[in-house]
């Protein structure tokens, strides 16, 4: 489904400074079908003027719909589901209630199930001048230390996914500027995977990020 596409030049220019992700075994979080050996860059097109279901369209770099983020029945705001461009449930999120730092819990398919739970994600701190989240996976129970964070500025689109509390990175988002965007109500930006990545997790994670940043704001 994917096209092979090169690393952006400003990824290439810090390699030997910044340690990047060929992972060998891959980063499959929520399945091995969405890791590829070649880096994945997929624009992502928010509606921002819009309450209805169906905010979020993911795409290739051919403009080919890969997901499509939608609300699950009434609770628009505290559930979603990620759908494959045939409409398939890839995983379902539910924000948990009465919990210190927000948390979203992410569950495999259509589910809500502990048993299906795959991973959550929780914000580092209560007060942040920065984005930081902490990411879960559902194996580890006692949640000494995350085995992925988020950190960045979700308001400037910049943020990079990190393996655990290491400085390898898996994933970069970027801030596309059109004048569709502007004049449509849309806002377009863009993630680079690096290769042996689970590319849905990092989707799943953008979408967590915009429902935290959007709650607050």
């Amino acid at each position: 489904m994917q096209q092979a596409t090169a690393p952006p030049s400003d990824a290439k220019a810090s390699a030997s400074a910044v340690p990047v992700a060929y992972a060998n075994p891959t980063v499959a979080i929520i399945s091995p079908s969405f890791c590829t050996p070649y880096p994945v860059d997929l624009g992502i097109v928010r509606k921002v003027l819009t309450i209805t279901d169906g905010n979020f369209v993911v795409t290739d770099v051919n403009g080919n719909t890969v997901f499509k983020v939608k609300g699950a029945h009434l609770s628009l705001r505290d559930r979603r589901v990620l759908l494959d461009a045939a409409g398939y449930p890839i995983v379902t999120f539910r924000k948990k209630l009465r919990s210190v730092h927000e948390r979203w819990q992410v569950f495999r398919g259509d589910s809500t199930e502990l048993s299906n739970l795959v991973f959550s994600v929780k914000m580092s701190s209560w007060i942040q001048m920065k984005t930081k989240l902490d990411v879960f996976l559902a194996s580890n129970t006692r949640e000494d230390a995350p085995d992925f964070q988020v950190k960045g500025s979700w308001f400037e689109r910049s943020c990079v996914v990190y393996a655990g509390n290491s400085s390898t990175i898996l994933a970069q988002m970027h801030k596309k500027h059109t004048v569709s965007s502007v004049l449509f109500g849309k806002d377009n930006f863009s993630v680079t995977v690096y290769p042996g990545v689970d590319y849905a997790f990092i989707v799943a994670l953008i979408v967590i990020l915009d429902e935290i940043n959007t709650n607050d704001s």
